[in-house]
């Protein structure tokens, strides 16, 4: 590993090291994290196929515990007073934590009151607010993928998401928090979708990724609009294509600005350049710097203010790194060998136990990469 040195000479220079934090050692495989301010850790399951009595838990005393309780987990009952398929989990700056349910499990079409935004109090570990997303903004091909919020804009903040549908349009979705109201921004925009072959030749541990069913030939994967991330100062929103190895920013004032139209929006968005490979979840700290997890090559990357990009973790334990949380001077970081599930596999399912989760020191030694 090399860094760029004084003059510009390579130098060696340690990665950042992994510490394991839990390891899921049966049930279902895992895809959100976030961590509160008094080092609650959240973890999500979303119901794509595994036996998943939980689709969000609480970690504690090295136990999964169902949150905020059983009854909101169940796997039945009215749709927008349960939580019926969780894709990602986040505090946020006030301390509370938000569920994002997708309402589509098994990737279903979206039915009305499935998808939305679940607000829990982690002062009484109750739920204080849902916000349920219309027909015409999570669609019925819509997969509601992650989430980041800030509350310095507007009377109570804003939310904003990802729409990575491989069915259907993609895009972001912006939520006020005051009102409960959300529309669709950079609907289907080039920058929210997937790249194919041959223009994009996707790989992971060695083998190109591609849907390979049990009865039929290989087709790639289109997932869209994916990772998700705010600028330090709020002035800009981060994100990417699963499917792509790009990074897009857009102003964020124009996308909480119900008098811009899609065109005034689309020309704000800035193609930030190359990522060094594949990403599956974004985060920022407070100092600018972006976080890229890196499934394409084991790896977590940093983005820093000027550009340049470091790695901040490499390791071959990171098999499908997935989502990333920024606490307390670590970045936790899921690891989940998605890219090995049947659907994926000719039909087999490679997974093996345990799944796991991570951190890493956020200024542990970084390798630079070289421009």
């Amino acid at each position: 590993m090399t860094t760029s040195g004084d003059g510009g000479q390579p130098q060696d220079r340690p990665c950042g090291e992994l510490e394991l934090v839990h390891a899921f050692a049966s049930g279902p495989m895992p895809t959100g994290v976030t961590v509160s301010r008094h080092g609650r850790v959240f973890v999500n399951f979303p119901r794509w196929g595994d036996d998943v009595p939980a689709t969000v838990a609480e970690l504690r005393d090295g136990q999964v515990v169902p949150y905020p309780d059983e009854r909101w987990n169940a796997g039945s009952g009215e749709l927008a007073g349960r939580l019926v398929s969780v894709q990602s989990v986040v505090v946020d700056p006030a301390d509370r934590l938000w569920l994002l349910d997708t309402g589509s499990p098994l990737f279903q079409v979206v039915k009305p009151g499935g998808p939305k935004l679940v607000c829990v109090d982690l002062a009484t570990d109750t739920v204080t607010r849902v916000v349920r997303f219309e027909p015409d903004v999570a669609l019925g091909t819509s997969y509601l993928n992650d989430v980041r919020f800030d509350l310095r804009k507007g009377e109570d903040g804003y939310a904003y998401l990802t729409d990575s549908s491989d069915k259907g349009p993609n895009g972001l979705v912006v939520a006020d928090l005051a009102t409960g109201q959300a529309w669709r921004r950079l609907h289907d925009d080039p920058s929210t979708k997937a790249e194919t072959p041959p223009g994009y030749l996707p790989l992971v541990e060695g083998r190109v990724f591609m849907e390979r069913p049990a009865d039929g030939p290989p087709r790639p994967v289109t997932m869209g609009s994916d990772g998700i991330a705010i600028s330090a100062d709020g002035s800009r929103l981060y994100y990417c294509p699963l499917m792509s190895r790009r990074l897009y920013s857009v102003c964020a004032d124009a996308l909480t600005d119900p008098a811009l139209g899609e065109v005034e929006v689309a020309a704000t968005v800035r193609d930030e350049g190359d990522k060094g490979g594949a990403a599956d979840g974004l985060e920022s700290d407070d100092a600018g710097r972006l976080y890229l997890t890196n499934w394409e090559h084991n790896a977590v990357l940093r983005r820093l203010p000027d550009g340049t990009t470091e790695t901040l973790v490499h390791d071959p334990r990171l098999l499908w790194p997935d989502t990333l949380s920024v606490t307390d001077g670590f970045v936790y970081v899921t690891a989940n060998q998605l890219h090995r599930q049947a659907r994926f596999q000719g039909g087999r399912d490679l997974r093996r136990y345990p799944y796991e989760l991570f951190r890493v020191p956020i200024d542990a030694g970084p390798v630079r990469l070289l421009p």
